[in-house]
């Protein structure tokens, strides 16, 4: 996967949309998201077996997801090589929203990837993702994390 094909499916004007999405998004429910794109695995991981969960649960880690007042923090990560999509979401989210319905957002940006429509499934995972944490955290006028979309 070169950066050529990062580029065609995420073109800067598509992370700019993914931007804007989680700011709008995010005047609605006192969640925080954040959206992080990696291209690939690299050798190293790949050998060792890491699989993409472990990299997402990394991922949200180093972005400092777990970094709320409230503990509602949700990392959307997209691995593009495998188009393989993981959401994790902060233990604030424990036992009000489930792994199934984490993981039906997480096919319905995974259903556009496939067809090669990368900002729908984007955008629309962004949306599933806000009604869910929005049953869960109203809204609050605290912007805790940054909206902009991450490469990695």
């Amino acid at each position: 996967m070169t950066r050529f094909h990062v580029e065609r499916a995420f073109p800067a004007r598509v992370m700019q949309s993914i931007e804007q999405a989680i700011e709008a998004a995010e005047k609605n429910h006192g969640g925080e998201i954040r959206f992080a794109l990696e291209r690939e695995l690299t050798t190293q991981e790949i050998f060792r077996g890491i699989p993409p969960r472990a990299r997402a649960l990394q991922t949200f880690g180093e972005l400092g997801v777990w970094d709320t007042e409230s503990n509602n923090g949700v990392l959307i990560y997209v691995l593009l090589a495998d188009h393989d999509v993981e959401i994790i979401a902060d233990r604030g989210f424990a036992g009000r929203v489930s792994d199934a319905q984490w993981g039906e957002v997480c096919a319905v940006i995974e259903s556009a990837y496939r067809n090669g429509d990368f900002e729908r499934g984007t955008l629309a995972g962004i949306a599933a993702a806000s009604e869910l944490i929005a049953k869960h955290f109203p809204h609050t006028d605290k912007n805790e994390l940054p909206n902009k979309p991450v490469l990695l």
